[in-house]
């Protein structure tokens, strides 16, 4: 057998290691889509995937094959979400809205590979993942300009869903109408109260008549339905193209730095001690002197850094209220456990509604 006959064979000996491996490595993979699936999440993960390549590249010694197989692991990572594309493809995700809705759109780009579902309010959307009609649900939770989305809030606190991750997208809000319609020939606009709030300046420097819909795509596809020149809505630019109008008027929010801030809710926490690094809970203090303060105290004194604080009433008794906070520190850890012990003492309901690495940046 010549040196080259000898270097064949042991490629395809190799080679169908590599494949009985490669197939061992893909039902792994399953495995990651499907905790992926149950759990809220998207199949892109730079972070992990930045972790593997640098830890599995120590394993290769031999400097002069090291970048190559570097490209190796990237192709397989590439090969791994192409294949996690495909199991996902069936996964139902919820919002409030109709098609082209804001909240649908967030949807389909932190999972471009699932379905969204729309529902009538944030209260059905987020009980169709209670019930199992969807994997996870995607509803807003803070717009930068407007504040806090109160229903969602007390979802949070008085259900049973938790929060796998966070995801701020920016607002454009443009003044869209029928084809042939022009600015000045707009009287009345319809969006929905926050997208009214976030362009009152805009209204009332054009003196228009103002009504209020459920949704920003519900009013676009009310004035796509009436067809007439004088109404207007205040909407995205992809909800326009949906229910085909024409932006008469783009970015007339107020502020140029308008951004609503998504949350994933889904029936399963995903809290990982070794990365989480962010965290959302609720709770209700004991009614005695300085409860308050002392819970603050219990957060700030373990190392947590609480970057809002939100009060809602409790709707269980009058005049009584619980905490909506969102923290910086890894509350999955021993020291967030000891954390968590310490608050307890203090409180007289305490539920960490999610932990996660970051707060992520959906690209418009």
């Amino acid at each position: 057998m010549s040196k080259l006959d000898e270097a064949r064979k042991m490629i395809n000996e190799i080679d169908q290691q590599m494949a009985n491996l490669f197939a061992a490595r893909m039902k792994a993979v399953e495995m990651v889509a499907a905790h992926k699936k149950e759990h809220g999440l998207p199949i892109l993960d730079t972070a992990r995937e930045e972790e593997v390549i640098r830890k599995n590249a120590q394993y290769m010694q031999d400097e002069a094959l090291k970048s190559y197989y570097v490209n190796f692991l990237k192709y397989n990572m590439s090969l791994s979400r192409s294949y996690q594309h495909r199991i996902l493809e069936g996964m139902l995700v919820a919002y409030s809205g109709v098609p082209g809705a804001f909240a649908d759109i967030a949807a389909k780009k932190i999972f471009p590979d699932g379905s969204s579902v729309p529902y009538k309010d944030f209260k059905a959307a987020y009980e169709a993942v209670v019930n199992g009609e969807c994997d996870c649900a995607v509803l807003p939770i803070e717009n930068s300009y407007q504040g806090d989305v109160s229903q969602v809030m007390d979802l949070a606190f008085f259900g049973s869903l938790y929060i796998n991750g966070i995801y701020d997208m920016e607002i454009v809000q443009n003044l869209v109408g029928i084809e042939g319609a022009k600015v000045h020939e707009v009287k009345e606009v319809i969006s929905h109260p926050q997208a009214l709030g976030q362009c009152a300046d805009y209204i009332r420097d054009h003196d228009f008549i103002i009504h209020e819909s459920s949704n920003t795509a519900v009013a676009a596809k009310k004035v796509a339905e009436e067809g007439r020149k004088e109404l207007a809505a205040i909407a995205s630019a992809e909800t326009a193209e949906l229910y085909g109008l024409k932006v008469l008027d783009k970015s007339i929010n107020a502020s140029s730095i308008n951004t609503t801030r998504f949350a994933v809710f889904s029936r399963f926490a995903n809290r990982n001690p070794q990365r989480d690094n962010y965290f959302v809970m609720n709770f209700t203090v004991k009614n005695e002197a300085g409860g308050l303060g002392k819970a603050i105290s219990a957060i700030g004194d373990a190392g947590f850094n609480l970057r809002a604080l939100k009060s809602r009433p409790s709707k269980d008794l009058i005049w009584e209220y619980y905490f909506f906070a969102e923290g910086e520190g890894n509350i999955s850890g021993e020291q967030g456990e000891k954390m968590l012990a310490e608050l307890k003492k203090h409180c007289s309901n305490l539920k960490v509604v999610g932990a996660f690495e970051k707060e992520q940046k959906l690209e418009r």
